[in-house]
């Protein structure tokens, strides 16, 4: 992507942005599907942050050695150079949501319930369209303005301390 004030610069930069997002994400995410799944009560809530610290991780691996090949290959044959930067974070979120969101369809029910079995491939597509249309809403209403946010304050407070030193 282009260079924006509201994106990651340096790999830095986009540490801290993949760990906003990934931590935002899997601490709503999680709990709202565990509670469709299992009913919204405090027992089923602290059962889900037990399992948070190995989503987390499940998803960060899921994001750089997964997802970001993907759409990486995907994005170039959807955008045009003329398309903004609402446009391109849009897709980038779309194609993004929905790697993971196969993907974690099938791992996190396995994280969840401790088990590897073939329960995720049998309910797959009532809890992946469920649990897609979560996560693609989280993260575009939640997630990504919160990271971007934090993104330009990050380089406005570069560009104030490159200000101040000149002068």
């Amino acid at each position: 992507m282009y260079k924006e004030d509201r994106l990651p610069q340096n790999a830095k930069e986009g540490l801290v942005f993949l760990l906003l997002i990934s931590i935002i994400s899997v601490n709503t995410i999680a709990p709202i599907i565990m509670g469709m799944e299992r009913g919204f009560s405090k027992e089923n809530y602290l059962e889900t942050l037990k399992i948070i610290p190995f989503m987390w991780i499940v998803v960060v691996l899921l994001v750089r050695l997964v997802a970001r090949p993907i759409v990486g290959k995907v994005m170039p044959r959807f955008v045009g150079h003329s398309d903004g930067f609402n446009a391109r974070i849009l897709l980038n979120t779309l194609l993004n949501v929905t790697v993971l969101s196969i993907f974690l369809t099938i791992i996190g029910t396995w994280v969840g319930t401790r088990q590897i079995g073939l329960e995720p491939f049998q309910n797959f597509f009532f809890s992946w369209f469920r649990n897609f249309g979560i996560a693609f809403w989280i993260e575009l209403l939640i997630a990504q303005p919160i990271a971007r946010f934090a993104m330009k304050k990050i380089h406005a407070r570069q560009t104030a301390r490159a200000n101040s030193v000149e002068l």
